[in-house]
């Protein structure tokens, strides 16, 4: 099955039963239950809230922590990049770039990576989002979590 093309407008990954019937289902009774303990105290409500809290926590931790690897992966995959595609004299900056420029640099193909380090370098783009939308030909990332 073919994906469509990706691009600024349509990059961002959602996952409908994940991002709304899961997460749904974990908040609502969440809420409940520490609505319940506050209105009308008793010690086992407390502990239903406290447990429904950390279920929450366990949940959101279960979903940034893969995202965190993701991160550093693609950080080194940039760097990596960088290397083989910057002029010589360039690599001791690379390091310079932060983490989050990288993620927003992994969406530019190879021949317009060197220009938009410059840019990332001098200040010009300053923010992921930036980045991203300084791409002219966007290369499609459909691997990421």
């Amino acid at each position: 099955m073919s994906q469509p093309d990706q691009s600024f407008d349509n990059h961002a990954k959602l996952l409908p039963v994940f991002h709304g019937s899961l997460a749904s289902m974990i908040m609502v009774p969440m809420f409940y239950f520490v609505f319940l303990a506050v209105t009308d105290f008793t010690v086992e409500r407390l502990v239903l809230a406290f447990f429904m809290l950390g279920a929450v926590s366990m949940g959101l931790h279960a979903r940034l922590f893969p995202l965190g690897v993701q991160d550093r992966l693609i950080r080194l995959e940039e760097q990596m990049r960088l290397h083989r595609l910057l002029p010589e004299d360039q690599h001791g900056r690379i390091d310079d770039i932060s983490t989050d420029l990288l993620i927003g640099l992994r969406f530019a193909p190879d021949d317009e990576v060197a220009d938009l380090a410059r840019r990332i370098l001098e200040g010009d783009l300053a923010d992921r989002k930036a980045v991203k939308q300084a791409v002219k030909n966007w290369r499609a990332d459909n691997q990421r979590i």
